[in-house]
């Protein structure tokens, strides 16, 4: 079955986040997702919050910056949500967006053996592991969670060129694709991940999560347009939504088919009825969706 989310934008206010989680829970949405944006909301302080104030909801976090984050730390934190509120956390990395990296003092000249040295210990780290290890940015001496989860947790990975999506594959659980991916473009990034995968001999399930710009109401296509241009997607098919549930089903399952196994609906950044949004997608587009 595709699960289906919605965003919460840290564009908007923390305080606001308690009622659409609560929302979200009581209309059965399949999983609430946050991001980590410079300089706006902490991901897991907020992610703590939102399980907090629900019981079912699961939280999906995309992406952590690793260049803001020491590896043992991102362990420890993640590690604690998955004991706390075990089987209801999604949590991504990813190498961060390169502007803000610079701003914060954290830009590093190779983000992507980077990202790949935080993979494989953070991985490590949650798998109750020892680790030692000496790499060009990530350095831990005998260093071993207390608390590590009871069963390791899925690290998911951010990525959009074909050199982190095959990265990905390998060093991964999961990968996260930015909502504009079209249908055609999941694909692709499908057959990357997996050429990454086999180079890396896994035959485990790797989750893909696609982001849809979505947009509902009689001024739906108009705030989508904006959006779309906002973002640099102005002019592309199949990028974003605009209708009733049954349009936005058949733009879920056009992403399902092509290999997402969870589509999460990004609503506009002027969305004028974020509660509402949440209930449309779980109550009206959630049962259109197999």
């Amino acid at each position: 079955m595709t699960a289906l989310g919605a965003v919460f934008r840290p564009q908007l206010p923390p305080e606001r986040m308690r009622g659409v989680a609560r929302v979200a829970e009581e209309a059965g949405l399949d999983e609430l997702w946050l991001w980590e944006d410079c300089f706006s909301q902490s991901g897991i302080a907020s992610a703590a919050a939102a399980l907090a104030w629900t019981e079912r909801l699961r939280i999906g976090v995309g992406l952590l910056p690793v260049p803001l984050r020491n590896v043992a730390l991102t362990a420890m934190e993640v590690a604690t949500l998955y004991r706390l509120f075990p089987g209801r956390v999604v949590l991504g990395v990813g190498h961060g967006v390169q502007e803000w990296m610079a701003q914060a003092g954290a830009r590093v000249d190779s983000p992507l053996t980077l990202l790949r040295e935080h993979l494989a210990a953070l991985r490590a780290l949650l798998r109750g592991e020892r680790v030692t290890v000496d790499g060009r940015y990530v350095r831990l001496d005998d260093v071993a969670l207390d608390w590590p989860p009871e069963t390791a947790p899925p690290v998911l990975a951010g990525a959009i060129g074909p050199r982190s999506l095959r990265l990905s594959g390998e060093a991964a659980d999961g990968t996260i694709l930015v909502a504009g991916t079209p249908p055609d473009q999941v694909r692709q990034a499908r057959g990357l991940i997996d050429e990454g995968r086999a180079a890396a001999g896994r035959t485990d399930h790797h989750e893909l999560i696609v982001g849809l710009h979505t947009a509902t109401g009689p001024d739906g296509p108009g705030r989508l347009k904006a959006e779309l241009e906002r973002w640099g997607d102005a002019g592309k098919p199949d990028v974003g939504v605009a209708g009733d549930a049954g349009t936005v089903a058949k733009a879920v399952q056009r992403l399902a088919d092509a290999g997402g196994d969870t589509v999460v609906l990004q609503p506009t950044a002027d969305e004028p009825d974020l509660e509402g949004f949440v209930r449309f997608v779980a109550e009206e587009v959630r049962p259109l969706v197999p």
